[in-house]
């Protein structure tokens, strides 16, 4: 040892050792490798040396590989001879740490050196060693040497069996050596000559006679793990060749036995050799050993796998999946992904077992970041959810079913498409009624679930460029540049993606049919009681139709603006087909947001491009011809041979489940059964034909019978595309050109008249409604045209039949005089008696049918143009139930309202006059008042009048009109409010119509006894009615009482003017008319504003009318001791004092009242019936009217007003008020800073935008504050001069009219809505058009100043 140090050191100090400076390896320090050569060599050099000199001459081929090669290659002496010396050192050193350094070191040499002799020269070493040996033991070394440069060298392993087979017998001589170091060297050797083709050639028949048995020996009795490895690593290798494969698995077996449990004999079968690698805990080995089950099974699933089924090997693989290798669980997911194309697989229940397993294990995976890992997982567990058999429930215990749930969502949720892409494939898969089927079903759960798939998906779909409808978004893509089509295609994942949802959708919507008919699926059976669950079938329906409406429909619509996929196609429809079934409530309202969507176009043009067949008939291709030269659009693609059976099948039946929904949906009030039936057989046969584009569809509809013989089939064809077309003509996808289809079905009903054919009605509608819609694009029907349409009606038994409640279609049979005559009187009773039924249903569905439907005003221009139509009209108020009556006078109100033709309204006058005289006549009061039309044609015949807005002179119409009304109201009873309330409202508009020529009106209606002692008894009925339970509420008698007042007042104002005679006086107690203004307590608001009216009336005349006589209450009770009276009351007769002071405070708190209540028309009145108060006072006693004037609450109640909502001076209740104190001088009411203060608001507003009200109060407070003689500023008097001159300017120059009102009440029609009727006011305290009555309920009031 010493003298091996010493020569260490002096190499270390002198590295040439005399050998010269080119031996010399550039390293540190330097050693010379011919000294290295002879220390090697050297038999009495220690162990320890030799070591050390291999490890340096390790390093310098690890770092200096060329210059060590550059040495040895020209000398092959030194390199055979070192080679030899390391060879022979691997068998004469037993320290296994340098026989690992010298083989290294070995291998690591011939590989540089690059030359087949010094493999040539190891092999022949090897094959000597090996024969010489006396035992197995000293072969480690060459079988170890041996599997590293075949690990090494690519040919190596095709030169040991090409040239030296005969190591291949020592070999199979190591496997049954009882030692694993050596086993396991010859394992790894075995695997380095099999992975080679050439080896694997040559070592077929080797394997299958001696080594397979001996291999599968030694790996099933393998204790190490290097054993184990070596053997797996041989075993892959083997399972590369199905002949070893078959080999291994022992196919000779017969097939029979293979399916008996009992196969697995023998000592060491395969799969029960991997199952015993699969028990170990070791992570490597169950990686490598399902590796190999996974290389076996792919081979032939069906063929391989009972044995491994048998040997219980699926359940160990769940039980694997519990580990954290990545590595493992990816091998164990292939292997059970091959299983799962066996049944066994399924039958014998692994998947139950081990879908905890599975789910558990995805769950875990989901936090590693490896995305194939995510994948693979969720592909086998789709392929478990898909083949699981419906009999074996795959989801025992509701809890994992839960946590499945929760995995598809957090992979739903991934922010990788891939993932996303095999996460919505396994929603697919799961939404399977017998997944789901175990009480209670989780819908909550899967409502979540299904709305982030869609959300998702949505995530991913590019932006949506515009909102277009489903046909235009089709009809673009078909008809774009295909050069444009590429550019713009869409990711191949990403339309996959939508691809799986909508399947997945569609399995939901189909699971939720499914339960329709499980009663444990309806509901949670283990909800508490009295509390509700979330988890219904009713609320997951409803949750589905609504995403569908707002994710999935949506969706779909972007991906057609890019591409158009037939497949995803019939999941779409199809899907949307199956919700109709989902919420069978709903389908009204889903059906009709289909077709107003332009679904019925998108099916068509689906079924036009990818459905379409080959025409069979010669003369069909020609028509095909001509309509190209015609219509430059029709695509050649069309008569080209194509298919698509299932996109054909499910386009054809939503269609069909469309027309059906919104045939029930629109004609609830006449939908026979058998008229659907036959509707459904018709769609159901020929629509799956109906293959046509728009034009070729047209063509069809004007083809004549000649060219074909008249059979089914065309026949079915043109009915179902009438159909369609009507269905989405009338919610509004008006997709075909209009004038081409006037003429398309005008031509149609030619070709069924000329051939004796009738159409069934529901064929009929839908082409006259078609017509109708199309009348205004093209030219107008010819004689014969519209005479064969009179023919075709003529043989309906009744025309409702036909009809359609559209403005257009009345339209059509107005504007035709063939039509108008024949069936003018019947259409438009149907017209007023759908209206108002249809305009209801329209908006309870909620999904904006055509405003055509609901609207008056397509009448309007007709009624102008034909006056025969207002006489038909006018037999229909009289013929017609009251209902349709009363629709017919809400229409001639609208129309007399926009109409000014003076002989229209002369027409009507004279035509009632009649109606009038003959009821009159032939009628007795009785009968008069169960006339329940009267009260209609009354209230028709004052708004007539009411037309007439400027003052007219009295003509004997008039007159007569005037006369007739008056003795009809005599014959009432106060009762009778339906016929009074529009009788008393004509005679007002009739005396307000008065001049000084023609006041014969106020003389007929005094002259009229009966009428004045009816008014009597309305008017105490005021007293006498019981206060309604609505305070705001105007019931018809509250409006009649309204109109009596009303017509009092105004019979006081126009005997007084014209003194008229008076034959029957009225009687009213004063107290009582007080007390209804003071003791106002829940009078409706208009019924105040009446009373007001009347007692600014009486007070105007002082109470001194021949007309009316006020009763003294005090005396009616006969009191008779002694009273004595004020001077004050004395000269305020017949008011007293108290009453006075009791009225001004009722009218301040009215005032108070009606500023927070925002009422303008009470206010004013409040005001005017104040003003005239006063101005009665001051008549009567100055000295009480000035104290009136003065009170300081005056003065507080301008405050309360103008802390209201406008804090402005400038309203027309403070102006007037100020206007008031002004005028009698109440200067502690409003002082010169109040004054300066309005000044200055008007002189900052500006005056056009004020209310003529405000203007009005405030020329009068301007006028005042002039002739009051205020101390004012010269600027101030400039101001006044100023506004007043503005104010003039801007006054208009309309008529003034007389303070008129008329009221209506809502219970004029018994059974009819409330509020029905507006209450209709001319000019009532000189205010512009304002609402009045808010809380009112049943009126509106219009004001004109």
């Amino acid at each position: 040892m010493r003298s091996g140090g010493r020569a260490m050191a002096a190499g270390a100090a002198r590295p040439c050792g005399g050998h010269g400076p080119r031996w010399a390896l550039p390293l540190r320090p330097p050693l010379c490798l011919a000294c290295a050569v002879e220390t090697l060599r050297d038999g009495s050099a220690s162990l320890v040396r030799k070591k050390h000199v291999v490890s340096r001459l390790h390093d310098a081929l690890a770092w200096q590989a060329l210059p060590v090669v550059q040495l040895l290659a020209p000398d092959e002496r030194v390199c055979g001879h070192l080679i030899g010396t390391l060879f022979g050192m691997l068998h004469t050193v037993e320290d296994s740490g340098a026989l690992d350094l010298f083989a290294e070191v070995l291998v690591r040499l011939v590989v540089e050196l690059k030359s087949e002799q010094y493999l040539r020269c190891i092999l022949d070493e090897s094959q000597k060693e090996l024969c010489k040996a006396t035992t197995m033991r000293g072969s480690l070394p060459t079988f170890a040497l041996l599997g590293k440069l075949a690990d090494a060298i690519p040919g190596f392993a095709d030169i040991l069996v090409v040239e030296h087979s005969n190591l291949v017998d020592h070999m199979l001589m190591g496997l049954t050596y009882p030692n694993e170091s050596i086993k396991a060297a010859v394992c790894y050797l075995y695997g380095k000559l099999y992975s080679s083709p050439v080896g694997t050639e040559r070592l077929s028949a080797h394997f299958e006679e001696r080594l397979c048995g001996l291999f599968l020996k030694a790996l099933g009795r393998a204790q190490t793990k290097e054993l184990q490895v070596n053997c797996l690593g041989l075993l892959k290798e083997l399972l590369k060749s199905d002949h070893f494969v078959s080999i291994l698995m022992n196919n000779s077996r017969t097939e029979e036995e293979s399916e008996n449990p009992d196969f697995l004999g023998g000592e060491h079968p395969l799969p029960l050799v991997l199952k015993k690698l699969l028990l170990t805990r070791d992570e490597i080995l169950q990686a490598a050993s399902a590796h190999c089950v996974a290389a076996v099974l792919v081979h032939s699933p069906s063929r391989y796998a009972p044995p491994f089924i048998h040997a219980d090997v699926p359940e160990f693989l769940f039980e694997c999946l519990s580990c954290n290798s990545e590595i493992l669980i990816w091998s164990v997911y292939c292997c059970l992904l091959l299983l799962t194309e066996e049944r066994l697989f399924f039958s014998k229940c692994h998947t139950v077992y081990g879908i905890e397993s599975l789910v558990r294990s995805l769950q875990d995976i989901l936090q590693l970041n490896n995305v194939e890992l995510h994948k693979q997982g969720l592909l086998l567990f789709t392929e478990i959810l898909k083949r699981q058999p419906v009999e074996i429930k795959l989801f025992t215990n509701r809890g994992v079913c839960i946590e499945a749930i929760d995995v598809l969502m957090e992979t739903v949720n991934c922010p990788v498409l891939e993932v996303v892409v095999e996460a919505v494939r396994a929603v697919a898969a799961f939404l399977r009624k017998d997944h789901l089927s175990s009480p209670p079903v989780p819908y909550e759960e899967l409502q979540k679930l299904l709305e982030a798939m869609l959300k998702r998906c949505a995530d991913f779909s590019p932006p949506q460029s515009s909102k277009r409808h489903a046909g235009d978004l089709l009809f673009s893509v078909s008809q774009s540049h295909p050069a444009n089509i590429n550019r713009g295609r869409v990711p191949q994942r990403q339309g996959q993606l939508l691809l799986n949802t909508l399947e997945s959708f569609r399995n939901a919507c189909r699971l939720a049919v499914e339960f329709q008919s499980d009663p444990m699926a309806q509901e949670n059976a283990f909800t508490a009681p009295n509390s509700k669950s979330k988890d219904t079938l009713s609320n997951f329906s409803e949750f589905l139709l609504r995403i569908c409406d707002s994710l999935c429909i949506p969706m779909v619509m972007n991906y057609l603006e890019r591409a158009v996929s037939p497949s995803m196609m019939e999941i779409f429809i199809s899907t949307l087909n199956t919700l109709f079934t989902v919420v069978p409530n709903m389908r009204n309202k889903f059906s009709k947001k289909l077709a107003s969507s332009s679904f019925i176009r998108l099916t068509l043009e689906l079924k036009a491009r990818f459905c379409s067949v080959q025409r069979v008939r010669s003369t069909w291709r020609h028509s095909l011809c001509v309509c190209r030269d015609v219509l430059p659009s029709l695509s050649c693609d069309c008569i080209s041979l194509k298919g698509n059976p299932a996109l054909n099948q499910a386009c054809s039946s939503f269609l069909c489940s469309l027309c059906l929904s919104l045939y029930s949906a629109t004609e609830k009030e006449r939908t026979s059964a058998q008229e659907e039936q036959e509707m459904s057989e018709l769609l159901q046969k020929g629509l799956p034909q109906l293959n046509y584009t728009v034009a070729e569809s047209l063509l069809l509809l004007a083809e004549a019978p000649e060219p074909f013989p008249l059979d089914q089939s065309l026949t079915s064809h043109q009915h179902c595309f009438i159909l369609l077309l009507y269905f989405a003509y009338t919610h509004g996808d008006r997709f075909v050109p209009e004038a081409e289809l006037f003429l398309a079905i005008r031509n149609f009903l030619l070709s069924a008249q000329d051939r004796g054919d009738c159409p069934a009605p529901y064929i009929l509608r839908a082409a006259l409604y078609l017509l109708a819609v199309c009348q205004d694009k093209g030219r107008a029907m010819d004689l014969r045209s519209s005479c064969t349409i009179r023919r075709i009606l003529d043989n309906l038994p009744d025309l409702s039949l036909v009809y359609v409640h559209c403005p257009l279609l009345l339209k059509l049979f107005l504007r035709y005089p063939e039509l108008m005559g024949r069936f003018g009187r019947q259409v438009l009773r149907l017209w007023f008696t759908w209206g108002d039924c249809k305009q209801t249903e329209t908006q309870e569905a909620g999904f904006g049918l055509s405003d055509q439907l609901n609207s008056v005003n397509p009448l309007l221009p007709l009624l102008k143009s034909n006056s025969s139509i207002l006489l038909i009209l006018l037999d229909l108020v009289c013929s017609s139930s009251v209902e349709v009556a009363w629709k017919v006078l809400m229409t001639l109100r609208i129309f007399l309202e926009r109409n000014e033709d003076v002989l229209v309204c002369d027409l009507l006058r004279s035509q009632f006059l009649q109606i009038l005289q003959q009821l009159l006549v032939e009628s007795s009061s009785a009968s008069l008042q169960a006339n329940r039309n009267l009260p209609v044609l009354l209230s028709l015949l004052f708004l007539v009048q009411l037309r007439s807005k400027g003052v007219r002179e009295l003509d004997s119409t008039d007159f007569k009109l005037l006369h007739q009304v008056s003795n009809l109201c005599g014959k009432c009873r106060p009762r009778d409010t339906d016929l009074l309330q529009p009788s008393l409202n004509f005679l007002y508009w009739s005396l307000h119509q008065t001049t000084p020529c023609s006041q014969q009106r106020v003389a007929v209606l005094l002259s009229n006894v009966s009428l004045l002692e009816l008014l009597q008894k309305v008017l105490e009925c005021t007293w006498l009615r019981p206060l309604p339970s609505q305070p705001a509420y105007l019931s018809s008698e509250d409006a009649l009482l309204c109109s009596g007042w009303l017509l009092v007042a105004s019979l006081l104002l126009y005997q007084h003017r014209y003194n008229t005679e008076v034959h029957q006086t009225l009687s009213l107690d004063l107290t009582e008319v007080l007390n209804a203004v003071i003791f106002r307590k829940k009078k409706p608001v208009l019924l105040l504003v009446s009373i007001m009216q009347f007692l600014r009336a009486a007070l105007r005349q002082n109470f001194s009318s021949s007309l009316l006589v006020i009763i003294d209450q005090n005396a009616a009770q006969g009191v008779t001791q002694p009273q004595p009276r004020l001077l004050q009351d004395a000269a305020l007769h017949p008011l007293a004092m108290w009453q006075v002071f009791s009225l001004v405070v009722s009218l301040q708190n009215l005032l108070v009242h009606v500023q927070l209540q925002k009422d303008l028309l009470l206010s004013q009145a409040v005001v005017a019936c104040l003003e005239t108060l006063v101005e009665y006072l001051y008549v009567k006693n100055q000295d009480v009217a000035l104290h009136v004037a003065s009170q300081p609450w005056h003065r507080f109640l301008l405050f309360t007003l103008l802390n209201g909502g406008q804090k402005s001076f400038l309203q027309p209740e403070v102006l007037r008020l100020m206007t008031l104190f002004l005028r009698y001088q109440s200067s502690n009411i409003i002082s010169q800073k109040e004054i300066s203060q309005i000044l200055r608001e008007a002189a900052e507003a500006n005056l056009t935008e004020l209310p003529e009200a405000t203007s009005h109060a405030l020329h009068l407070f301007l006028c005042q504050i002039q002739s009051s003689h205020c101390q004012l500023e010269p600027a101030q008097s400039e101001t006044i001069q100023t506004l007043l001159e503005r104010l003039l300017g801007q006054r208009t120059t309309s008529v003034k009219h007389q303070d008129i009102v008329y009221p209506f009440a809502g219970h004029i029609l018994s059974g009819w809505k409330e509020g029905i009727l507006n209450v209709l006011l001319l000019p009532f305290f000189q205010l512009k058009v304002t609402k009045v009555g808010k809380q009112s309920g049943c009126c509106c009031c219009l004001t004109l100043g």
